[in-house]
């Protein structure tokens, strides 16, 4: 009899586990899924690594539908934290395009779901499915006549159709209606609009929009339509930068003439983490909120090495497009109810190991183990092997109330068979922790695990009290067990940071696209989150900022006056912002 009260007590236990895994409420950046491998052989003369780009996110039948660059295939989702590869490839042997699915586009028509990727020939499909879940797909159109790159495809409330395109620092993002019956482009395309980097900053090439060389480019044309008003939104300056963003025009026609939107761009993300928001898509959820997806950048073993983020998005008051990226690589709640985006989506939970001190089994040449906790992808620790056993342990300073954890491996000697997408591959570890560095406890074990995880995501069912974490390898894909971010969330037990204090924005007489920013440092601030916009009640774009207490700031617009302020955080929370102040 007792020994059925203890498996009753397990299965339980197991039970509640398993539904607490399955009903997971927050997600974090970059999203967790099967990345490919790039296809492109010369795209990985550094090294053989994952990537993809230039995401769409469309809802059909219920289901999120989710396609990006080069993964020979797409997935599927039911609620945008689980989503579910589906390998196919849209390409035939005659079709003579250099990529299978680069930057497509996609489209709902009534019943059916449309998709098609970039290309400059007339011989690419348009493909079609009423049930893309089970893989189902014939051609609509044999050869596509449009022949567009970085392709994205609008139905009108009418039900007519139009198609928006372009990536190029000469050229611009062009329009063309498509005709509903033979799915074939109508007449010429019309151009629609192109950067003006000498008038707005944040389109400058450059890692801080300070690259005066290189010409900047203009690509991933998006369109939304929201009160009667058309949203064309558009990529810039650069795949490869930090702050590759989103911009948008507005027009009351499908073709124009557009305006530039006064709060541009509107999805950015130069600092934190997992840097970058652009070349996106924004998309309604099942429950009516407005969300972005864009691409995030790597850009180590390749200039297009990158990852995907999703933002909480939406129309303000005044019709303005934005996306909400605060804190936009710590947890964020997922959709479950109608939401005001405007404040965020963000749980609270802090990071809890910036920084902090590191041990591991073993070290790889340069790649140190205090990389994978200095807040930046773009760095790794390599242990000098990927068999079972190596480790990374990371020390939180004190007992702190543990509630996620995400894992961000890196690639480091990885095969060189690895290209395109592989079937089977899959990580399995195991997760201690331990409040006094001597006696452990599992915390995750995921050593049966048989699925591909490169940034996964391990929202705890109950929150722990604990201080240190212990990342055991059990198995890697391929290459060495390389960790680019173990990353602990929660929350500490000591002092929220004070109101930080002498903030002052040094706008540029000589060219007014450009600042300073500088403020004094706060004891015990992890780092800083600086808000600005074109008014006091509308900073909608944000610049995490680490250990530092200044911040050359290069974006805006010249002739428009900006707002800012700025609130330290910590392990323990955030400070109060510091009031508004306005800079002509």
């Amino acid at each position: 009899m007792q020994k059925l009260i203890y498996w009753l007590i397990c299965f339980q236990v197991c039970f509640l586990a398993s539904a607490a895994q399955d009903n997971q409420k927050t997600y974090c950046n970059p999203i967790n899924i099967d990345y490919g491998y790039t296809p492109i052989p010369n795209f990985s003369e550094s090294g053989r690594h994952r990537a993809t780009a230039d995401p769409t996110i469309t809802v059909f039948k219920g289901d999120y539908y989710l396609f990006s660059t080069n993964q020979w295939g797409y997935w599927w989702s039911h609620d945008m934290l689980h989503w579910n590869f589906i390998g196919r490839s849209f390409l035939k042997p005659y079709h003579h395009v250099y990529d299978d699915l680069c930057a497509p586009a996609t489209l709902v028509l009534s019943d059916t779901f449309l998709v098609i990727g970039s290309t400059y020939t007339k011989d690419f499909p348009l493909w079609m499915s009423t049930d893309p879940k089970k893989n189902q797909w014939k051609e609509a159109v044999d050869s596509f006549q449009a022949g567009a790159w970085d392709p994205g495809l609008f139905l009108d409330d009418d039900g007519r159709i139009y198609l928006y395109h372009g990536s190029s620092n000469v050229y611009p993002i062009y329009g063309w209606e498509i005709d509903r019956k033979t799915l074939q482009p109508i007449g010429e395309h019309k151009e629609l609009i192109n950067l003006h980097d000498e008038v707005h900053g944040w389109e400058r090439f450059g890692e801080y929009n300070d690259n005066n060389f290189l010409k900047p480019f203009i690509e991933g044309a998006w369109m939304n339509k929201h009160n009667g008003k058309y949203y064309l939104q558009y990529g810039a300056p650069g795949t490869e930068i930090r702050g590759y963003a989103d911009g948008v025009y507005v027009s009351d026609h499908p073709l124009g003439p557009f305006v530039y939107q006064d709060h541009n761009p509107f999805s950015y993300k130069p600092g934190g983490f997992a840097r970058g928001a652009g070349h996106g898509a924004t998309y309604q959820d099942l429950f009516g909120n407005w969300w972005h997806i864009s691409t995030m950048v790597i850009n180590v073993k390749n200039n297009f090495e990158r990852r995907l983020g999703i933002w909480p998005a939406g129309f303000d008051k005044d019709g303005l497009l934005y996306a909400n990226t605060a804190f936009g690589d710590y947890p964020q709640f997922l959709p479950g109810e109608k939401k005001d985006h405007l404040t965020g989506n963000f749980t609270g939970w802090m990071l809890l190991n910036f920084n902090k001190p590191v041990l591991v089994s073993s070290t790889y040449g340069s790649y140190g183990a205090n990389m994978a906790v200095d807040e930046d992808i773009r760095t790794y620790w390599s242990a000098a092997t990927g068999k079972p056993g190596e480790w990374i342990q990371t020390d939180l300073g004190n007992l702190s109330t543990v509630r996620a954890i995400q894992i961000n491996y890196a690639d480091q000697d990885v095969d060189t068979s690895f290209l395109g997408k592989i079937k089977g591959l899959y990580h399995q570890y195991k997760l201690w922790q331990s409040a006094d560095g001597k006696n452990w406890k599992i915390l995750v074990d995921k050593s049966s695990n048989k699925t591909d995880v490169p940034h996964d995501y391990i929202e705890l069912p109950v929150a722990v009290e604990t201080r240190y974490l212990k990342l055991e390898n059990i198995h890697m894909p391929t290459g060495k067990f390389a960790i680019s971010g173990l990353r602990v969330f929660g929350s500490g037990h000591g002092k929220i940071p004070d109101t930080v204090k002498n903030f002052i924005v040094l706008r540029s007489d000589h060219d007014s696209r450009d600042a300073l920013l500088k403020w004094f440092a706060v004891d015990a601030a992890t780092g800083y989150n600086i808000y600005y916009g074109i008014a006091p009640d509308k900073l909608y774009n944000s610049v995490m900022v680490y250990a530092d207490n200044q911040y050359y700031f290069k974006p805006m617009d010249k002739g428009r006056p900006y707002y800012f302020c700025i609130e330290a955080f910590n392990e323990n929370g955030i400070s109060e912002r510091t009031h508004v102040i306005k800079v002509e």
